[in-house]
């Protein structure tokens, strides 16, 4: 069986420019939005609470690009 693995965790902005990335690259997904869940349940949550999940076995074939990515909101701040 094909297991997730986090891969980042951040705001819902820097999570929606990652998911455009690794769709062009066609690296299927999760995003587990903890802010809506709590908001939803009726509890807020804080910090970066929206995760991104990818399938172990497409790490390999992901990691040039989630590093790329993550040198680029460093450089940001």
């Amino acid at each position: 069986m094909n297991k997730h693995i986090k891969v980042f965790s951040g705001t819902q902005i820097f999570v929606s420019r990652l998911s455009q990335l690794l769709d062009e690259i066609k690296i299927p997904y999760l995003i587990k939005d903890n802010q809506e869940a709590g908001r939803l349940a009726g509890f807020a949550t804080l910090g970066n609470s929206v995760d991104v999940f990818i399938y172990e076995s497409d790490l390999e074939k992901a990691q040039s690009t989630i590093n790329d990515f993550k040198h680029e909101i460093e450089a940001d701040k």
